[in-house]
């Protein structure tokens, strides 16, 4: 059963300019997508920069103004700022940065930065609060006396792992986490995707992933959509996207996964270049004449895809 529904969420900004400074324009960042949650699954959320994925995280997390649409945590819209369970929905849906280095306050304590959600969402007393960041480093992998230290004293994977202690800190539902690896050497990340699942495993979390690479995706989640100029191409499990895509976007998506042999390099880039000019041939017939992802299907009870015009008119 789903604890958290995104209905129909859009986030606009008006575009504005001549002499009297009027909307002349919208950008729409995020254009009617919905989703649900489940207790202890991940969802990913994929596409090209620019495509709205990390607008999504922010609107839903409150980061970002939502124009229309709404975030429905345990049977409460949350969306309206006024209700009561909103303190208990920024308690449990917490977010992990893309860049750790900028989400760290430089001029506090690890100590300090730890305890800031404890002391806004937990009643605990000072000893208990102590004892608290000291688990939360040890979960974290972390030695007990980096609290008294600053955030320009560790690497930039170690600083991840304090974001990460921050994030679990008021014992969350739901952490969206957005491109929380892209700043990372290879080898870091591997090491914090496999930690990121540990503790999923351990604490029963969900996650949002949002990620440009479908190969970190497919490691990390459950359920997957892809996202086009702020409208989902494609949405379903795992197994639906990665073996039985149907858009002709995700199937772009795919094609551009590396290889690692020379054979499976070669066959990708014939595939490539096909796809490629299928997709240049095919365009105006999985966009509308604004360039707008048509409306989802259902294909399985699992697998969603957008329409293509001869579908929504009828046709094949």
């Amino acid at each position: 059963m789903s604890f958290m529904v995104i209905q129909d969420l859009k986030v606009h900004y008006p575009v504005r300019g001549g002499i009297f400074n009027q909307v002349v324009d919208t950008i729409r960042a995020v254009d009617g997508i919905s989703m649900e949650f489940e207790s202890g699954k991940a969802y990913g959320l994929v596409g090209e920069s620019g495509c709205g994925k990390s607008t999504t995280g922010r609107a839903i997390i409150g980061l970002e103004k939502i124009t229309s649409g709404r975030v429905i945590y345990e049977g409460v819209n949350v969306t309206n700022k006024r209700t009561k369970r909103k303190s208990s929905f920024n308690r449990d849906v917490q977010m992990i940065f893309q860049d750790a280095h900028s989400s760290l306050n430089p001029r506090k304590r690890v100590r300090d930065i730890i305890a800031e959600p404890i002391q806004n969402f937990l009643k605990l007393s000072l000893k208990e609060e102590e004892r608290k960041i000291s688990e939360l480093l040890e979960i974290v992998g972390m030695p007990e006396d980096a609290k008294y230290k600053y955030p320009h004293e560790f690497s930039g994977g170690q600083k991840q792992r304090l974001g990460i202690a921050r994030a679990i800190a008021t014992n969350p539902k739901l952490i969206i986490a957005d491109e929380p690896v892209s700043a990372l050497d290879l080898s870091v990340q591997a090491q914090i995707l496999n930690f990121m699942k540990d503790i999923q495993r351990e604490f029963g979390l969900s996650y949002l992933f949002i990620s440009h690479d479908l190969g970190v995706v497919k490691h990390m989640c459950d359920y997957i959509s892809i996202m086009y100029k702020g409208r989902f191409v494609e949405s379903g499990t795992k197994n639906d996207i990665y073996n039985n895509p149907q858009h002709i976007y995700t199937k772009r998506l795919l094609s551009a996964i590396p290889q690692v042999t020379p054979i499976g390099r070669e066959r990708r880039k014939r595939e490539r270049i096909k796809i490629e000019n299928y997709y240049q041939e095919q365009y105006k017939n999985y966009f509308d004449e604004n360039e707008r992802v048509l409306d989802l299907i259902p294909i399985s009870n699992t697998h969603h895809v957008a329409a293509t015009l001869p579908m929504q008119k009828g046709g094949i």
